[in-house]
């Protein structure tokens, strides 16, 4: 429920990693320019079916929150929309023409329609602060948000502080998603000793007690919260860099390595709750219906996917894994 997918022969190399193993996923419209009309929005769909032509998926495509949508707008691409995806100005990729002030009254006008729209609202809930407050530093606008849009439902994506968990609890409209690597990852992944490209992200991953917190609200398949990859690829020469570009790569592993982890811990019985159930109910969707078998046999993670010219690193290159799709 929250997937980078690019464009061009990057979109040809990656969405088929998504669409073998899942029968949706709700996508991110920050492309160069965004998505924000509905001409852009359709044939931005029909390129990604092109390149999923050959598995039964449906993208969700979302539109790049501006704040002069108007009501007539937003209730002609309506049924074309899963979502609307606000991102404050600058920081994360292809942020820069993203929402200068999250000022309530200036958000009001296109929350209002979306509101009475019953369309939901997408977060990157991040300021331009210290890089490891930036999420707790964004938590009281979640808030401001919340209170005065009771009826609009507000996805806080890829949460990764426990301070989120508490805000979500206590808001019957907040919802959130939880990425694969802010499961598996603490800073020291990252920097603790040789930099690790591969695992830079937005929000980057915290603390040990920031991941226990969010693990335990996965295990237990927490019915505010889903699974949102945050899949993000990028090209290898651009995160192997001097200036290295924030995303992590997941989508042909996260499966595996989900099995792996609520089976570590004894709750398989939840994964499904997790990756799918909570998100039907959420988004009151009723997906394709589609069944993947996971099989007990170490798989050994590419190094690198590549398509013409395009390379991607995903996350654990090279590491062996106990599950594999059959």
């Amino acid at each position: 429920m929250h997937l980078h997918l690019r464009d061009d022969d990057m979109l040809k190399l990656v969405a088929p990693k998504t669409s073998n193993t899942f029968a949706g996923a709700l996508i991110m419209p920050n492309l160069l320019p965004p998505i924000t009309t509905k001409e852009a929005l359709l044939a931005y769909k029909k390129r990604i079916q092109e390149a999923c032509k050959n598995d039964e998926f449906e993208p969700h495509v979302t539109i790049f929150f501006q704040v002069d949508y108007s009501y007539e707008f937003l209730k002609e691409i309506k049924d074309e929309i899963i979502a609307v995806k606000l991102y404050p100005f600058g920081v994360t990729t292809n942020s820069e023409t993203g929402v200068s002030s999250m000022d309530v009254e200036v958000l009001r006008p296109t929350l209002e329609s979306m509101e009475k729209l019953g369309i939901p609202l997408c977060v990157h809930g991040e300021t331009k602060g210290f890089m490891m407050d930036r999420e707790k530093e964004f938590l009281p606008i979640y808030e401001s948000l919340a209170i005065n849009f009771p009826d609009l439902k507000i996805m806080m994506e890829h949460i990764s502080s426990k301070e989120s968990i508490d805000l979500l609890k206590k808001y019957d409209n907040l919802y959130a998603t939880i990425t694969v690597h802010h499961l598996m990852l603490t800073l020291d992944d990252v920097v603790g000793g040789m930099l690790n490209p591969h695992a830079f992200c937005k929000p980057i991953v915290k603390k040990p007690e920031d991941r226990k917190a969010l693990l335990q609200l996965a295990l237990s398949a927490h019915p505010k919260v889903m699974f949102g990859s945050d899949s993000a690829p990028h090209q290898k020469n651009t995160k192997e860099c001097h200036h290295g570009a924030a995303g992590v790569f997941t989508s042909p592993i996260a499966l595996q390595v989900l099995t792996q982890l609520f089976e570590e811990h004894g709750k398989l019985d939840n994964l499904n709750a997790f990756i799918s159930l909570n998100a039907q109910r959420i988004y009151n969707l009723n997906p394709i219906k589609k069944e993947i078998r996971l099989i007990k046999k170490d798989f050994i993670v590419p190094e690198v996917y590549s398509y013409k010219s395009e390379q991607v690193v995903p996350l654990f290159a090279g590491q062996k894994l106990v599950w594999s799709i059959s």
